[in-house]
């Protein structure tokens, strides 16, 4: 694999939270993802299932994790399943764990081939009463596909309707929430190679230059640095295109005066980073391009600081609501007027909301209905947009949650101050 990966002690770390939260006598099952046909014999890159992942550390197609603490075997209480290698698959597909590989990078000590899933599975269902299914309940999830945990979950229900199924996602959302050292450390490596990538384009960007291209050099230093690429489809959003939230066709030549939004995160490890930084193709500011770009690093600024332990998500947007506010009756594009009306005024010119947490997914999880707690993970990012001008400014960083102090910004390093991005693309 490209990246370092993390201890199995961190993973065995994980399913001990995660188990501690199951009921008496109760089993937990995750699958890994399946690999998406395309059409013929073409298929998507394969990316393992966050959670199973989470659990286990392996990173590999056609692997199961079961986990039952109360099981009467201690070698059961858990089991990776992995698929089986042969010299074959060696010469096809490259090199697939083994079962002494397979302990080294999870800390499970019991390793069976995934053919050998469902006799272990029936085996041990019938001895518990609850079995945990793994369904996707993230806020933004849309799901079209039926997946391989769909076809699990189905065919347990055939088998064992008179079972209770609880859903794991809850206990997940809880435990992904809050980040190990470790993975903030992950994380912070995917913000290094995004800073890499970012500055690699300030020396590059210039009129004449077109979206596509300034995708492909923040790929290029991406690979170079051990990353698997792109975190999510990135944005290179140039003129008028700034204004689209989710803007990906990166398609258009960049021209004199515009300004370009540039949402773009390297994936480390299955981690991922998360960065918008708005630039002018042209290398200075317009007078009034400063004013707005100064106003949004402000807000972003001033709401970096309200995230702390115990605050609410919801509380959080409106007090951020309020900064916004303020700002755009400075700015000239609302009036008090407007803004004692309607206190979401502000909406029309930023629309989405400040923060998200961030993790193994991009929008990862995390239960937006119980106070933020330390070593949380979340983007900031307010942003304003205004097409009758033909400009919009997005500023995003990444900041952990402390317990005691100001949050600390894992973007700290990567610049953002408007002097400071004029001064490095005049070089």
């Amino acid at each position: 694999m490209k990246y370092t990966p993390l201890p199995a002690s961190v993973f065995s770390h994980h399913r001990q939270r995660f188990m501690a939260e199951l009921k008496p006598n109760s089993m937990a099952v995750f699958n890994s993802n399946d690999i998406y046909p395309i059409s013929a014999d073409s298929t998507l890159p394969f990316a393992q299932h966050r959670d199973l992942f989470y659990l286990s550390g392996i990173d590999q197609e056609e692997t199961v994790l079961i986990l039952y603490p109360d099981a009467e075997n201690p070698a059961h209480r858990e089991i990776v399943f992995v698929r089986e290698t042969n010299a074959h698959i060696a010469v096809w597909e490259g090199h697939k764990l083994n079962k002494e590989e397979a302990t080294k990078v999870s800390g499970i000590k019991t390793v069976l081939w995934t053919n050998e899933f469902e006799n272990a599975f029936l085996d041990l269902a019938k001895n518990a009463e609850n079995i945990y299914i793994n369904t996707n309940e993230h806020y933004r999830a849309k799901v079209e596909t039926q997946t391989r945990e769909d076809r699990f979950i189905a065919r347990s229900k055939e088998l064992f309707p008179n079972h209770t199924f609880q859903k794991s996602n809850l206990i997940l959302q809880a435990l992904r929430g809050v980040k190990d050292p470790e993975e903030i450390a992950h994380i912070q490596q995917a913000c290094n190679i995004t800073e890499k990538g970012f500055r690699r384009i300030l020396r590059y960007v210039k009129p004449g230059v077109w979206e596509h291209e300034i995708e492909a050099e923040f790929a290029h230093e991406f690979l170079r640095n051990r990353s698997k690429g792109f975190a999510y489809t990135p944005i290179i959003a140039s003129g008028a295109n700034s204004n689209v939230l989710h803007y990906i066709e990166n398609c258009r030549e960049c021209k004199e005066g515009d300004m370009l939004l540039l949402d773009v995160g390297a994936e480390y490890g299955n981690y991922s980073s998360d960065m918008t930084r708005t630039i002018p193709v042209s290398g200075r500011f317009s007078t009034r391009q400063r004013a707005v770009y100064d106003a949004v690093l402000n807000v972003k600024n001033e709401a970096t600081k309200l995230l702390v332990p115990g605050t609410l998500w919801k509380e959080y947007h409106k007090e951020v609501g309020k900064l916004m506010s303020s700002t755009l009756v400075d700015l000239k594009l609302l009036t008090k007027n407007e803004v004692s009306e309607n206190a979401e005024a502000y909406k029309k010119y930023f629309m989405h909301g400040t923060s998200h947490h961030l993790g193994l997914d991009t929008h990862d999880y995390g239960l937006l209905n119980k106070p933020m707690q330390a070593n949380m993970v979340f983007t900031v990012e307010p942003g304003i947009y205004i097409p009758d001008e033909g400009f919009g400014i997005r500023l995003e960083d990444d900041v952990v949650v402390q317990e005691k102090r100001a949050p600390v910004n894992l973007m700290c390093n990567i610049p953002i101050d408007a002097d400071e991005i004029e001064a490095l693309m005049r070089q």
